[in-house]
């Protein structure tokens, strides 16, 4: 049973392009179907976290509208990261998916039970589950929703939105 999704952001939760205004501030578009399956997620007592090798104000901000607490950004090993968070909430990888689009995903993807990506990620990420969705264009719900599908957890999924 999956209870924890390991998130990257740009790509995944985003377009994967990073926009600057003129005074310099940074701005990146998200999808509101990925934050309305993630709350759901959150609410049926599973667990989000963030991982991202950028650091962006964005980000923290996205976390903290959806109640994201695992949050950490500017990391350049994300599997080293991710074992730190199963092994603080006494889970373990089998109990874990991810979602990612680029090459220094690779490592995390290959450790996950369930592995994720975007329909425009990178060619050669050798994944379980190539999604229709672009990233930041439904993706995480369309994973959230595969998890589910394959959790046999439908039923309970279906009373959130009733």
């Amino acid at each position: 049973m999956i209870e924890i999704i390991f998130l990257d952001v740009d790509g995944c939760l985003t377009d994967g392009k990073i926009i600057y205004s003129s005074d310099k501030t940074e701005i990146k578009e998200f999808d509101v179907k990925d934050g309305a399956a993630i709350e759901a997620w959150l609410k049926l007592g599973k667990k989000i976290a963030i991982i991202t090798g950028r650091k962006s104000d964005c980000v923290n901000l996205r976390a903290k509208d959806l109640k994201i607490d695992l949050v950490y950004q500017g990391i350049s090993n994300k599997l080293a990261c991710a074992k730190e968070i199963l092994k603080s909430l006494n889970l373990n990888f089998e109990q874990s998916a991810a979602i990612g689009d680029f090459l220094n995903d690779k490592s995390l993807l290959e450790a996950v039970k369930f592995s994720f990506k975007p329909s425009d990620a990178h060619h050669s990420l050798n994944v379980d589950f190539t999604l229709k969705s672009l990233g930041g264009k439904g993706a995480v719900c369309e994973m959230i929703e595969t998890i589910i599908k394959e959790n046999s957890m439908q039923e309970q999924w279906d009373k959130l939105w009733q």
